[in-house]
């Protein structure tokens, strides 16, 4: 994939974050966000990175992007960041997602642990409920 092609390709050609940002004149922060797969360049900025690194744009995203005579190059490569874009967006929506789901589990165990500390009866009940379990293990 994009990010992990350009991490690594960064490093062969010895260059920071920071060094690659200046040569294209963006942030660290846009480097740092494209090799972590939060976002991709525009087709132009993949153009001149792959010029700065020395590779072809195809090296650069991993796949194999064939320009026929009299199709325009940054369209097509414009096209396929759109794709890139969308599974980025799909990817992010579907850990997004699961933190939420989590984060409702957890939830609901911590509700239960508060009520159980609140209520004697509950308290009791899962006194109870420990011993069980302890003497259907220690058998």
């Amino acid at each position: 994939m994009f990010s992990e092609n350009l991490k690594i390709l960064r490093k062969e050609k010895g260059f920071s974050q920071e060094q690659l940002a200046t040569r294209l004149n963006v942030v660290r922060q846009t480097i740092s966000k494209w090799e972590k797969g939060i976002s991709v360049p525009d087709a132009e900025l993949l153009i001149q990175l792959a010029e700065v690194l020395d590779v072809t744009v195809s090296d650069l995203l991993g796949k194999k992007i064939e320009i026929a005579e009299g199709q325009n190059e940054k369209d097509i490569l414009a096209s396929e960041l759109a794709k890139l874009n969308e599974l980025l967006v799909a990817y992010g929506n579907k850990l997004s997602n699961m933190k939420r789901k989590i984060g409702i589990a957890i939830g609901i165990v911590l509700l239960i642990l508060l009520i159980g500390a609140i209520y004697d009866s509950w308290s009791d009940m899962w006194y109870e409920f420990g011993q069980n379990l302890y003497h259907l293990f220690n058998e």
